[in-house]
């Protein structure tokens, strides 16, 4: 990727910057600003270049929804315009007025059916805001939308430093380390099944969790109640005995939330809702000799607050001498809220872009860079 440490000078030229402002809202209220204070310092370095910056992104999948309420978290940190077309004359009037170190924010792109479509009649529009294309939005670099792989074709394009920062620090993953451990947890296991396929191979261990362990018990025969199992998804039979793979033995179900049972011991009226602690106490030695170590999914229910699991998992990471990625989703958020980042290599934005990173090493939104 080019990136956008190349340029020195952009003192009269309008950047579309595309950030990704898709976080979480109370009402109108953001509830976690991590994503958009992770774009500042791109957009501080395009301002002392002395570019017009004009931002663009998205709020959810409704197209009602406005990005407004980002807007105002910003301009704690930035003067920054909001305007409410994604394109037409206020856009136009809007960008003809802008001085070098200006900020602009467009409305959600997806008010717009052509960004979902890729319609390039709608990301030339969009491209004609501009002189240079800037991708800060890792998050959503695995969607083709005319915003991420659209614009590029129109203009010279560059990675943002976020984005330049994700890549980087995931490609730890795809050429490891060693003894390299992976801890996976949470749902989606039809998406993370390519994922454990990789790491079999590629890693030392692979620690499975979370409601994803779920579908292993039952592909192994044993019983889960009324777990969480995703139905479209497949365990390989060559998965179930492989040396590298550890599954807990034991769990927290829903007749006993504080004591763990043997996985065998799960009736037909239980529910799994949480590994058990004696379980994540086993990854200790794991944990103290690995020098890499990747970890994406809570151990347990966390909605619900079931996260003793995963408390006590990030009590071990944090003792460890390995780098620690957190491969973004649920993962990024739980250690956001707790405020431990910065005990951690590196903690992706991205969910679902990083995992399809994990698994094919690219995206789209990456290719469409080159």
């Amino acid at each position: 990727m080019k990136s956008i440490k190349e340029l020195t000078n952009l003192k009269g030229k309008r950047v579309i910057l595309r950030t990704d402002y898709n976080v979480p809202l109370d009402g109108d209220r953001v509830e976690d600003d991590s994503r958009i204070k992770k774009s500042l310092p791109t957009i501080n370095l395009l301002r002392k270049l002395g570019a017009k910056i004009i931002i663009i992104s998205h709020s959810g999948r409704d197209p009602k929804n406005s990005l407004l309420p980002m807007a105002k978290v910003l301009k704690h940190s930035i003067p920054v315009t909001f305007i409410t077309s994604v394109l037409g004359a206020q856009v136009d009037d809007a960008i003809e007025k802008m001085k070098n170190g200006d900020v602009i924010m467009l409305e959600n792109l997806r008010s717009v059916a052509g960004e979902d479509k890729n319609d390039p009649s709608f990301a030339r529009g969009l491209s004609k805001h501009g002189d240079i294309y800037v991708n800060e939005a890792f998050p959503v670099s695995h969607r083709a939308s005319a915003s991420i792989v659209g614009i590029p074709k129109f203009l010279p394009s560059y990675a943002g430093l976020q984005m330049e920062l994700e890549v980087k620090e995931l490609s730890r993953a795809l050429v490891p380390e060693h003894p390299f451990l992976v801890i996976f947890g949470g749902a989606k296991a039809e998406t993370k099944i390519p994922l454990i396929k990789r790491y079999l191979k590629d890693a030392d261990n692979v620690f499975v969790g979370g409601a994803l362990v779920n579908n292993f018990y039952k592909a192994k025969g044993l019983e889960v109640g009324k777990s969480v199992v995703d139905n479209d998804a497949k365990i390989p039979k060559s998965f179930l005995n492989h040396k590298k793979l550890i599954l807990p033995d034991m769990v927290v179900v829903s007749r006993s939330r504080n004591v763990a049972i043997k996985v065998e011991d799960v009736g037909p009226n239980n529910q799994i809702l949480d590994v058990g602690i004696p379980s994540i106490n086993r990854l200790a030695p794991l944990i103290h000799k690995a020098k890499l170590i990747l970890w994406n999914g809570p151990m347990g229910w966390y909605e619900n607050d079931y996260v003793e699991a995963t408390d006590e998992l990030v009590k071990l990471l944090m003792k460890t001498k390995a780098k620690v990625i957190i491969g973004g989703g649920d993962t990024a958020v739980f250690v956001e809220k707790k405020k431990l980042a910065k005990h951690f290599t590196f903690v992706s934005s991205g969910g679902g872009a990083t995992l399809e990173f994990l698994s094919k090493g690219t995206l789209p939104g990456i290719k469409a860079l080159k």
